[in-house]
């Protein structure tokens, strides 16, 4: 899916040439979709349905069973252990299905996963993308991903290790803000822009660019 049209793509390219164009740190921009398809958690609120919705036939069987006799089976009708043991598989497995069904609307689908679990999936996806595009590609060990998740509305900085040993984590909060300001107004191209200019900075602060400098790795924005 296209996040963004070539003007913003050109807007964030032209920022990371002239940002690296006083420091030898290499920024790489990456715009995804999303970080996970949270499968895991939709399985575990319909079975969590499921579990509840049978435990609670079990505690209190009486206003399941009378209702069911008095719509099919007749009152007179004599439940057995094994169709009191079929009926609460069949309740689990109907109230599984049904919460698996209603998570498949996406948004309900993500208004269910925790805020926690969608930090922690960010945050994996974005070290993940780093080792594959950035970690260890350059001279100097001056790589720096910023790494934008749409759907959870989330974005990472990662830094290569000699960037880390210089720059403590809580600096880059600085241009996390700056970028999350503009996209929150839907400025995507542009928040990017804005935080990779802030990054450039911290970096030619602390790596200024040499005269043998050489651009190692693409300034172009990667959508995943």
């Amino acid at each position: 899916m296209a996040m963004m049209d070539d003007a913003g793509r050109a807007l964030v390219s032209a920022a990371v040439t002239e940002a690296e164009s006083a420091t030898s740190g290499e920024i790489v921009t990456v715009l995804a979709d999303s970080s996970d398809g949270y499968t895991d958690v939709a399985l575990l609120w319909a079975a969590g349905a499921a579990f509840t919705a049978m435990s609670v036939f079990a505690a209190f069987p009486e206003p399941f069973l009378d209702r069911w006799d008095a719509w099919f089976a007749g009152w007179g009708h004599e439940w057995t252990t094994g169709e009191l043991a079929s009926m609460v598989i069949a309740l689990g497995l109907v109230k599984f299905l049904g919460v698996w069904l209603v998570q498949q609307w996406q948004p309900l689908k993500w208004l269910l996963v925790p805020g926690p679990v969608k930090a922690a999936r960010v945050r994996g996806q974005a070290v993940r993308q780093f080792k594959v595009g950035a970690e260890r590609r350059t001279t100097g060990h001056t790589g720096v991903l910023i790494y934008l998740s749409m759907r959870e509305r989330r974005a990472e900085i990662v830094a290569d290790e000699s960037i880390a040993a210089k720059v403590p984590a809580e600096v880059w909060g600085e241009a996390m803000g700056d970028m999350l300001a503009e996209i929150r107004r839907g400025r995507i191209a542009e928040g990017l822009a804005v935080g990779i200019r802030d990054v450039g900075f911290i970096l030619a602060e602390h790596f200024p660019r040499g005269a043998d400098d050489v651009n190692e790795l693409p300034d172009r924005l990667i959508e995943v």
